[in-house]
């Protein structure tokens, strides 16, 4: 099996243990004039601007095709492998001739604040077919795409399939195509021909423009941090490719059993996703095997994007909650065990070494931190769920025991740090705790985004992650996401005009003071290495 291309350095950046920082923030949420953030000039200025305020890092949210069906959410995508042509950009195409500027200029105005999912679907989708009418299917960067992606043929026919049959579930198709029937396959590979032509022209166009922004990345100095959902949808080109390596009816092909989290922070009754379990158990030595090669698959994939994996949902590879798919809430689940060590064993001797960051917030075992340590995966530690009156609690600064891991300010799934300290639900007396805390003094002239940032920034912690919207000092209505609703997600987006040149110089200080810095500022030795 291919390796990852090794990087010139004997030590991959991310394991050379040099403190750091970086910024989170969704492509789809970065400044563009075409209704999305996406893959052109305006994310690479934001390049400039972390490489202007001394970052090292950016991470952002998966980057699959999304759908309407499932509220845009980055998470619960058609592909696991293919690239979001909502993010592809306008202003590459123009630059390589596949569109016009009279068709750039149809394009209708957008809200600067939000993305308008249909609006800018349908706009995308009309300049992607002019784009493909012009589009030389003979060259060779092409044809060496096609070959050297083994996921392509199944996601161009899936979705083919799906406007074929005017966006039904896959388990809803005719019976010799949902149980893809050899015969089937061929048949309609032929007659579906044009349609597969348009999805795989868009899936290179993706791909193209993702490594001119990588390369761009990497001159400026900045790794990126992408995000692997555990689970895949139901309703995706994964399962109806691969439908014997998930735990499925085999009369109706639907789950028997779904994913999911107990009762926790975020909700009394826990979070009932309804993705598809994977066959860790089976008995059959082919599925094991199968599935063990489809996630190896899924990580090179994930390491032509990106430098740095994190895994979101880290512990189901210990153990995983299992709901009956006909329950209404997760309550009734079950903890079940996950693949564990043996996963990561047989991953690292086909790919090499797995730059990974694991999502271990939540209800964590002990097995769950022997799994990140056995193999020197960072965990994370967000400091708004540090305050909650428990002085051992393992968010707060004081309480790190390792520099291998990466302190957050907050996450996609929180509200901003600004909107939660001024929550209705913190009380009063709860504010003042948190502003003693971070040495806050009456009418003091710092915010609480800048506190956290500046707590984060000094805690011990290797990397530390903020979003954008806390380094803007944004409130709840820039929130991206809240979990167990399912409107209102997804759709934030930050004006260019806030990426200024005084929050650069603001961040570029605070990371400097404390070594986080590309740019040397303090010596190296200043903060001595902690062991675990």
């Amino acid at each position: 099996m291919t390796k990852v291309p090794k990087t010139p350095s004997a030590v991959h950046p991310f394991f050379s243990g040099k403190r750091a920082s970086g910024i989170l923030a969704h492509i789809t949420s970065l400044p563009s004039p075409f209704g999305t953030g996406d893959l052109g000039p305006d994310t690479w200025d934001f390049l400039d601007f972390l490489a202007s305020s001394g970052q090292s890092y950016w991470q952002f949210l998966p980057t699959g095709p999304t759908d309407p069906l499932f509220g845009n959410s980055p998470y619960m995508t058609r592909s696991a492998f293919a690239g979001s042509p909502l993010l592809i950009s306008p202003a590459l195409l123009l630059d390589d001739d596949l569109i016009t500027s009279e068709e750039l200029q149809e394009i209708p105005p957008f809200p600067e604040y939000r993305t308008d999912y249909p609006a800018v679907i349908l706009a995308k989708k009309r300049l992607l077919q002019k784009a493909h009418s012009r589009f030389n299917p003979q060259q060779n960067t092409f044809l060496r795409f096609k070959q050297a992606s083994p996921w392509l043929g199944d996601y161009t026919l899936f979705m083919a399939c799906r406007e074929r049959f005017a966006g039904q579930s896959w388990t809803h198709w005719p019976k010799d195509i949902s149980t893809r029937s050899p015969k089937a396959m061929l048949r309609l590979c032929r007659e579906e021909q044009k349609r597969i032509h348009f999805y795989e022209f868009e899936q290179y166009e993706f791909y193209r423009q993702w490594q001119l922004l990588r390369d761009h990345a990497h001159r400026q100095g900045i790794q990126l941090i992408g995000d692997i959902p555990f689970y895949v949808g139901m309703d995706s080109a994964d399962v109806w490719a691969n439908q014997e390596i998930f735990d499925l009816d085999p009369l109706t092909r639907q789950p028997c059993s779904v994913a999911g989290v107990p009762p926790d922070y975020f909700s009394k009754t826990g979070q009932k996703w309804g993705n598809p379990l994977y066959r860790w158990h089976s008995k059959v030595l082919p599925v094991k095997e199968k599935l063990q090669n489809w996630w190896t698959s899924r990580f090179l994939a994930a390491y032509q994007l990106v430098d740095v994996v994190r895994i979101d949902h880290f512990r189901g590879f210990e153990s995983y909650w299992s709901i009956p798919a006909e329950d209404e809430t997760a309550m009734n689940g079950q903890w079940l065990p996950g693949p564990g060590k043996s996963f990561f064993t047989q991953l690292q001797q086909s790919i090499g070494p797995t730059p990974i960051i694991a999502e271990d917030l939540g209800e964590i075992t002990r097995a769950v931190t022997d799994l990140c340590d056995t193999f020197n995966f960072p965990g994370m530690k967000v400091l708004q769920f540090a305050f909650d009156h428990n002085p051992a609690n393992p968010f707060l600064p004081q309480n790190f025991t390792t520099r291998n891991c990466v302190a957050y300010t907050g996450t996609h799934d929180n509200d901003t740090t600004v909107g939660w300290f001024l929550d209705p639900e913190q009380s009063d007396h709860d504010r003042q705790r948190i502003r003693s805390y971070v040495n806050q003094v009456q009418n003091c002239s710092h915010e609480i985004h800048e506190d956290f940032i500046y707590l984060a920034m000094s805690s011990i912690a290797r990397l530390t992650i903020f979003p954008l919207q806390d380094v803007l000092g944004f409130g709840t209505d820039c929130r991206m996401n809240t979990p167990g609703t399912t409107s209102g997600n997804w759709a934030w987006r930050c004006g260019a005009r806030f990426l200024s040149t005084e929050i650069a110089e603001r961040l570029y200080q605070t990371t400097t003071l404390f070594n986080r810095s590309r740019t040397p500022g303090l010596p190296e030795n200043a903060f001595p290495e902690s062991q675990p």
